[in-house]
């Protein structure tokens, strides 16, 4: 059971359909496809490749920019979907990396190989921040066409504090590897934008 991709071509093609909704800009397919990139880039570092690329998929299954549970009700969906094609564990440790999609921060666990293969997913799904100024700035107008129903003073308050949270981390990376790639520019991206918000 182990060996057997967890995703097969199937489930793709029914994930695929749920991103290519018309209301997603940036929590789309393109999404998806970069964070898979980055992990067969480091799939030498992934203890199990295939829950990690399970947990790419799911992550932002359910996406509806009102809701508060989008993370809960995607790990619940994964849950569901992937239920009999492996162990219940294995199954924990994928909802739980989508769960810590929510925050960034890192699930609780004394299991060190699933520990690393989650800080890598949790980077995997921020590299973003450490882009290219102009594929940031993209970013940042696709997030805020995702939240077009919130009035501009809120937005500004609300993604300030955002963009705050993270700058405050001692890291926004929790991997070496993604620190030495994309912790410098990702802070002069937030900072920048950080400052238009407040201009």
């Amino acid at each position: 059971m182990e060996n057997e991709p967890l995703i097969d071509e199937p489930l793709k093609s029914e994930l695929s359909a749920l991103y290519r909704a018309t209301d997603r800009r940036y929590h789309g397919l393109a999404h998806i496809e970069a964070m898979l990139e980055l992990a067969a880039d480091y799939r030498r570092l992934l203890h199990d490749p295939e829950a990690v690329e399970a947990a790419i998929w799911f992550h932002d299954a359910i996406y509806d920019s009102r809701a508060k549970d989008n993370e809960a009700q995607s790990a619940a969906l994964a849950e569901q979907k992937l239920a009999g094609r492996t162990h219940a564990g294995r199954l924990g440790r994928v909802a739980a990396m989508i769960l810590a999609t929510a925050t960034h921060e890192l699930p609780r666990s004394d299991d060190e190989d699933f520990a690393s293969d989650a800080a890598l997913m949790l980077d995997m799904d921020l590299a973003i921040l450490g882009a290219a100024p102009e594929t940031f700035d993209a970013y940042e107008r696709a997030v805020r066409q995702e939240y077009h129903w919130v009035e501009e003073p809120m937005w500004r308050a609300g993604r300030g504090a955002v963009l705050k949270s993270f700058l405050a981390r001692p890291h926004i990376f929790h991997t070496d590897e993604f620190r030495q790639r994309f912790e410098p520019q990702a802070r002069r991206n937030l900072a920048r934008s950080l400052q238009a918000l407040e201009a």
